[in-house]
């Protein structure tokens, strides 16, 4: 009787892991539709720029007669129209003398504060950030009538303000925006900072650095993404800020662009194609601010995110 010896089974293969795709963990089917939604809300909101530069290149009778869906009657007379109307060249001035000074402003001051509530320690830190948190809650609209009050009866000499006092005034439109700017920015700087390794700060002190080159030498170019995020992000604000314009502003040669629309306006009837025009003028220098500073943007938005 032949006795067999028993075989090995065979082993067991490991389970595979399932193959992570590159780029991301969606499957080719999710990722094709989230594509085409990603692609339809940017068309949608897209469209009206879009729209309104196509029409800015068209003349008005030819729209009149032949409707806003057809395609014909090209020109560019529009914008040299706009420019003349409008008097952008000095509004864009305006714009300019008012907005540089408003964000420079913003992000220095809103980065001492918060460099003080994110390297320093005390009771009042919280209550700090809250305080300047609370110009942010505030609409612009209840303060109206006491800002415009006060800056009637602060004093400026008159190399500063021709009328003698805040009100009427560029001064006036720095101060409130970068009053109201503040409280966001010092709440985004603050947590960037807090991300910062603790223990270069013990290496400056025991190189003998003062706070201040603390501040300026150390954290200041370690938080430049964060500070050309929110570059961007007040120069759109401020620029475009055009209700402390109209209440604090009263002379029409010292508006800011955003109300040069309005002389576009006729008396009898507003020629569109002729606004659409000065409406790519004013947006003009904010898209070059923002794709200037497009890099810088989105790492300072992006950063912190693959943390752990």
């Amino acid at each position: 009787m032949s006795t067999q010896t028993p075989t090995a089974a065979p082993p067991a293969s490991a389970p595979v892991p399932p193959r992570r795709q590159e780029g991301g963990v969606l499957s080719r089917r999710r990722g094709a539709i989230a594509t085409v939604i990603v692609a339809v809300l940017a068309l949608a909101w897209l469209f009206p720029l879009l729209w309104a530069l196509i029409n800015s290149f068209r003349e008005y009778e030819y729209t009149q007669a032949n409707g806003y869906l057809s395609f014909g009657g090209w020109t560019t007379s529009n914008y040299e129209d706009a420019w003349s109307r409008g008097n952008f060249g000095l509004h864009l001035r305006n714009s300019l003398l008012i907005t540089v000074p408003a964000v420079l402003l913003t992000l220095w001051l809103s980065s001492m504060v918060a460099f003080v509530l994110a390297r320093f320690s005390y009771r009042f830190n919280l209550t700090l950030l809250g305080v300047f948190l609370a110009a942010n809650l505030l609409p612009p609209q209840a303060l109206l009538i006491p800002v415009f009050r006060m800056f009637r009866e602060v004093p400026l000499p008159l190399f500063m303000s021709d009328t003698g006092s805040l009100l009427n005034s560029f001064w006036a439109l720095i101060l409130v925006n970068t009053a109201f700017q503040m409280g966001f920015c010092t709440f985004v700087l603050s947590n960037y900072m807090k991300t910062l390794p603790y223990e270069i700060y013990e290496s400056a002190e025991l190189d003998g650095a003062s706070v201040w080159r603390q501040y300026w030498q150390l954290t200041m170019p370690l938080v430049r993404p964060a500070l050309a995020a929110l570059a961007t992000l007040q120069v759109t604000w401020i620029y475009n800020e055009f209700f402390w314009a109209t209440v604090l502003i009263q002379q029409g040669n010292k508006l800011p662009v955003t109300s040069a629309l309005n002389n576009l306006r006729g008396q009898f009837f507003t020629d569109t194609n002729l606004v659409a025009a000065g409406s790519i003028i004013v947006a003009l220098p904010v898209l070059v601010v923002f794709f200037a500073l497009q890099k810088q943007f989105v790492s300072g938005l992006t950063l912190g995110s693959t943390k752990g």
